[in-house]
């Protein structure tokens, strides 16, 4: 790997070789040469906790952030943003018990629906219907203390109690409209207690409220590279292995001495703990890959990480394609 395709760590700076451009991952190139070299690696997709990492190689900071900063912001989904409360005898008051319920992160897709363009009644084509009514009451029969939580009904109420209610021909085109977790709890109830309300959902972006952000982690951080550059054995490696995380250094054995070898620099979190040791610093060189991005996505729910990743890259082409011809009308 050449010299200036990484940033060295060291104890107290960052340092880099090369032009000032390519110190900040600026250098100029061809669309041609960049894309000969771009490459996307799918690393691991967890199903069951809708998380994703992916590798993106060959790019800059800016592509880079711009998808980050898309998924976090710019990618629609579908959230509470109207709440018609009838009645609330509880102690939350309505706006607070509204927040609540708007927070709530909806299975849906977004692409199934288009953005709310007035305020209209809502059409089967732009809005979900929700709708909460409970009502506390003691069980009847048993002789419990009224305190006793786990003698009413409704003494919690959880996203669960959200019913959807379809709109036009809703019910036979989405079968599956509900809270993603049905275990979030909205309130606690005591007997007498009520909630009667409709909760309306509508299509948006991140940038407009938090609350419509598909995701909950949306990160990246650069490629860790480490490089044994003289020969540690014995205490010596040891005391190495302890100054990263687990599984980065292995130690084998060769002619009957212990020899530390890097097994995987790719769990190294960047920390710089090796350079408090004199005796080690010397003798490794701690880097990062100047255009090997490492990305972790991690989906609230109403959509997978990989479909969230694809449309943030849509929402960038359309950005792309908006500037070009933004540029076309000044020339013109």
């Amino acid at each position: 790997m050449k010299p200036d395709s990484v940033y060295k760590l060291k104890q107290f700076s960052v340092w880099s070789e090369g032009s000032l451009e390519s110190r900040y991952g600026a250098d100029t190139e061809s669309l041609d040469d960049m894309m000969k070299k771009f490459q996307i690696m799918i690393i691991n997709i967890d199903e069951a906790n809708m998380e994703m990492e992916f590798d993106m190689i060959g790019i800059g900071p800016p592509i880079a952030n711009a998808i980050r900063r898309i998924l976090l912001a710019e990618v629609p989904t579908m959230a509470v943003d109207k709440v018609h409360i009838y009645n609330n005898t509880t102690v939350i008051p309505d706006e607070v018990l509204a927040h609540r319920i708007g927070l709530i992160p909806i299975k849906v897709d977004p692409r199934l629906f288009v953005s709310k363009v007035n305020d209209d009644d809502g059409t089967e084509e732009d809005t979900i219907q929700f709708e909460l009514k409970v009502k506390c009451r003691k069980v009847m029969g048993k002789n419990v203390p009224e305190a006793d939580e786990n003698s009413c009904i409704h003494s919690k109420v959880r996203s669960g109690d959200l019913k959807f209610v379809p709109i036009g021909n809703q019910k036979e085109m989405y079968d599956d409209i509900r809270p993603v977790h049905d275990d979030i709890l909205i309130s606690v109830m005591r007997p007498g207690h009520e909630i009667d309300l409709k909760a309306f959902c509508y299509k948006n972006i991140g940038r407009e409220h938090a609350k419509f952000s598909p995701v909950v982690v949306a990160t990246y951080r650069l490629l860790p590279q480490l490089r044994l550059l003289n020969e540690i054995s014995g205490e010596r490696a040891h005391a190495l292995a302890k100054c990263f995380p687990d599984g980065v250094i292995r130690i084998s054995k060769k002619k009957g001495k212990e020899i530390a070898k890097v097994a995987d620099a790719r769990k190294i979190k960047c920390s710089r703990n090796i350079m408090l040791h004199d005796e080690l610093k010397d003798d490794v060189e701690l880097c990062s890959v100047k255009d090997h991005y490492m990305f972790t996505v991690e989906s609230a729910g109403a959509v997978t990480p990989e479909i969230l990743v694809s449309e943030s890259i849509n929402v960038l082409k359309e950005k792309c394609r908006f500037f070009l011809s933004e540029l076309k009308a000044l020339k013109m």
